[in-house]
């Protein structure tokens, strides 16, 4: 005898997988409407425009050769922050790691950068520092920290036996590096830069507004709240957040490839 609940299982999945993609769809569109509703109730486009009024100021932005500059600047100041705090982060990690006297010395700096306000370290960079150089700083000084502490915490959470097995075996540095090492701390890697990728789009963003760094995307914000052009500001943040999660997806995902990568490397090795 056939059992009925077969029959209802492709049904069951189907409707799952389509309350999933609705989800997905309707979860934006309650918030436009959200969204729509206050700025109706506000009645002034100077304090809150529509959804539709911040769509039409950012197609109006979008076709312009000052918005890919602003855009692409941004972009190559935060990148380039965030690249050298995470390697330089990967690197002091290792040597406190190595060395209690580095990890000591490096305690109190690690901290100041962790509980110091952005705007605090905008305005004593911008005595050192040129405006144009200020996103590239902030971005770095808010990633390091991050970085070095996980990448810390993965050394430290190494297991003791694979290590002690690799002494054994006399293993060279280069060999407990890319067999114990890297495998045992990428996952606190990882998490770090999903979180340092954030925070250097934020703080580099709000370096760019307070220093004005020149031909930016938050020199732009900041011009569009001087001439209460609210719409643009509202476009502007929107291409902030898109470019973030746009940048976030391709570091986490060449991430993830090259993990994948070495991973089916290191099988077809042992096939």
């Amino acid at each position: 005898m056939k059992n009925p609940s077969v029959g209802h299982c492709p049904k069951v999945i189907s409707i799952m997988v389509w309350n999933k993609k609705a989800t997905k769809w309707l979860v934006p569109v309650f918030w436009l409407a959200v969204w729509q509703i206050a700025a109706l109730c506000v009645g002034y486009s100077v304090l809150l425009p529509t959804p539709l009024e911040t769509a039409k100021a950012l197609v109006r932005l979008i076709p312009t050769v000052d918005f890919w500059t602003r855009v692409g600047l941004s972009l190559l100041w935060v990148g380039t922050g965030f690249v050298l705090g995470t390697g330089l982060g990967v690197v002091l990690a290792g040597c406190s790691a190595a060395f209690i006297g580095v990890r000591q010395l490096l305690n109190p700096v690690v901290l100041l950068a962790k509980t110091t306000p952005v705007a605090s370290f905008v305005i004593l960079a911008l005595v050192w520092m040129p405006s144009k150089r200020l996103p590239v700083f902030i971005s770095f000084l808010m990633v390091l920290p991050v970085v070095y502490t996980a990448v810390l915490q993965g050394i430290e959470q190494t297991d003791t036996g694979l290590l002690e097995m690799a002494k054994v075996f006399r293993l060279s540095f280069s060999k407990r590096l890319k067999a114990i090492y890297l495998p045992q701390v990428f996952p606190y890697f990882y998490s770090a830069c999903s979180t340092a990728l954030g925070l250097a789009w934020k703080s580099g963003i709000a370096a760019e507004i307070i220093g004005l760094s020149p031909h930016t995307v938050g020199e732009a914000l900041y011009e569009a709240k001087v001439f209460l052009m609210t719409d643009e500001m509202f476009a502007w943040t929107a291409v902030v957040i898109v470019a973030s999660m746009l940048f976030e997806k391709c570091v986490l995902g060449a991430m993830r490839h090259l993990q994948k990568s070495k991973w089916e490397k290191e099988n077809a090795n042992y096939s």
